[in-house]
């Protein structure tokens, strides 16, 4: 939008906010890119036969890419000079929702399953590499999204923004790396976390990000000083709210949805917690009825067949100890104490 222009946009209405589109070219162009690398990772995967599940490139189309298309073209990049608060949905959109939508995805074990065996050692490398592991280490990550979001409002860069479009588009990429550095990994189901980082873990990281969101969004609404004040008292049209009403209503936007979009962050890694438990279950039964068979068969007259001890027995394994605890707990009787 020109700076300079005496003209005003319409009265901002529902109708116009769902209305309203323009044309981001930058975005259209990663939008497509992500879209199309991700349409032929899952062409491959199926195409040698594996499955990948309909239900995450849904996530990764419609939340992860609409996101951005939503945040970067629709009526709130139109008014986003205008007002406050559609700028503040903007960011929070691409810091947020966007990255959960791309996570959903799986986006990185989609390459290791698509790509062949030299290119798919090429990803888990990187993602293994000392300054991956440190950008995506639980707590590194979730401070650098809130340092992103406090330095977004609270220094000259989004006000500058305004003004420099280039720096507009590159501040939307900023927000979108900062949160895909904390919500890939953990969401993923390749090994991109410390071994300590298990699903009880997770959640609790997922609990305490939630929070530690919600804090950009109480600070602006609460805030005394304008965000870009210069900027919006000068291009505030006739029909906008008072100016500090607006940043209110920006404020509150951004704790709403960073809160609405905790929610889901915290089921999904609930229900993965939930089947890798079932599935650990499953293994173990397996295991058991295995380690459980005779060694050998009773023949003739022969003496009786000597049973194999179980594997919980002569393992010292975590596992193994936890199975003897809870057997005795149980008062099973252990059947091998004689021998």
């Amino acid at each position: 939008m020109n700076a300079l222009s005496a003209e005003y946009l319409p009265e901002l209405t529902a109708g116009r906010l769902l209305g309203s589109w323009r044309l981001d070219v930058p975005a259209l162009l990663l939008v497509v890119v992500l879209g199309a690398l991700y349409g032929r990772g899952v062409a491959r995967v199926r195409g040698r036969g594996g499955s990948w599940p309909l239900a995450r490139p849904a996530a990764f189309v419609v939340l992860g890419l609409g996101a951005i298309v939503v945040a970067t073209m629709s009526g709130l990049a139109v008014y986003d000079h205008e007002l406050f608060w559609p700028a503040a949905v903007q960011n929070v959109a691409l810091d947020l929702l966007a990255p959960l939508g791309l996570a959903l995805g799986d986006p990185l074990r989609l390459a290791v399953e698509a790509l062949p065996e030299g290119g798919a050692g090429r990803v888990r490398r990187v993602m293994t590499g000392r300054l991956v592991r440190t950008l995506t280490f639980p707590l590194v990550s979730t401070v650098l999204v809130l340092a992103t979001e406090l330095t977004v409002y609270f220094t000259p860069y989004f006000a500058t923004a305004l003004r420099v479009g280039w720096l507009h588009e590159l501040m939307y990429l900023h927000l979108l790396a900062a949160g895909c550095l904390f919500v890939l990994p953990v969401l993923t189901r390749e090994q991109a976390l410390p071994a300590w980082c298990t699903h009880p873990v997770r959640a609790a990281l997922v609990f305490l990000d939630g929070i530690v969101d919600a804090l950009p969004g109480l600070v602006v609404m609460t805030h005394g000083t304008l965000i870009a004040g210069a900027w919006y008292l000068h291009h505030a049209p006739p029909w906008s709210p008072d100016v500090h009403h607006d940043q209110q209503v920006g404020g509150g936007a951004m704790l709403g949805i960073a809160e609405l979009a905790a929610l889901p962050f915290l089921l999904t890694i609930l229900a993965q917690w939930s089947r890798a438990e079932r599935a650990q279950s499953a293994a173990l039964d397996r295991r058991l009825d295995g380690e459980l068979t005779p060694a050998g068969r009773e023949s003739g007259g022969g003496p009786a067949p000597e049973l194999v001890r179980p594997w919980w027995e002569t393992e010292k394994s975590e596992v193994a100890q936890r199975v003897r605890r809870q057997g005795h707990g149980a008062g099973q009787a252990d059947p091998y104490g004689d021998l």
